[in-house]
């Protein structure tokens, strides 16, 4: 899985993109996408895919191509959820292909559990992501919401334990879910309320 190669206009004939000595720096950013991610994102589809590599290895590349085709590498806002969101879509619909026809002869695929286990992926994203947008906070808005919505304690035990009157516990919850909102939307995570 190291180089990436796409068919070129003439029909039968391949170019190979994202080499280090690419001639335009968009091909250069695939390969930038390449060092960066290609390693952490393959293991996580090859858990996706039951651990079959060469399919891992697929999904892999078309979410690279994706990320480089959609130009989502722009460097103003982290680009490994957007790209584990892609490998995960392209997982489930590879599933769906294989259970629509009938079985390839060799039987490998998508395990059922894996498919059973979206929530579990679904909720490990969320937390990569919002260990993200909390990392971008202040020391001081990070430490009034862990003590007050991560070991849930009131506004008042927070007040003692961080050695602070209630009243700058209270704003600054405030002003920390603000931050955290922006920091949130700046990873393009849209709030249900």
């Amino acid at each position: 899985m190291g180089v990436i190669a796409v068919e070129s206009a003439a029909p039968g004939s391949w170019k190979v993109i994202g080499s280090a000595g690419a001639s335009c720096e968009r091909e250069r950013t695939l390969r930038t996408l390449y060092d960066e991610h290609a390693a952490v994102l393959l293991r996580f589809v090859i858990r996706l895919v039951g651990g079959d590599r060469q399919q891992a290895e697929d999904i892999v590349q078309e979410t690279l191509l994706r990320a480089w085709d959609k130009e989502v590498f722009d460097g103003t806002r982290p680009v490994r959820p957007w790209l584990y969101t892609v490998a995960r879509r392209l997982a489930i619909e590879t599933y769906r292909r294989r259970k629509a026809r009938p079985e390839e002869v060799d039987g490998s695929g998508l395990d059922e559990h894996v498919v059973a286990e979206a929530d579990h992926i679904d909720a490990m994203l969320c937390s990569v992501v919002l260990t993200d947008a909390l990392d971008a906070l202040s020391e001081r808005h990070r430490e009034v919401l862990r003590e007050t919505y991560f070991r849930q304690r009131t506004v008042h035990e927070a007040a003692a334990t961080l050695g602070i009157p209630p009243g700058t516990v209270k704003s600054r919850i405030y002003y920390a879910l603000r931050a955290l909102r922006v920091a949130l939307d700046e990873r393009d995570v849209r709030i249900r309320r």
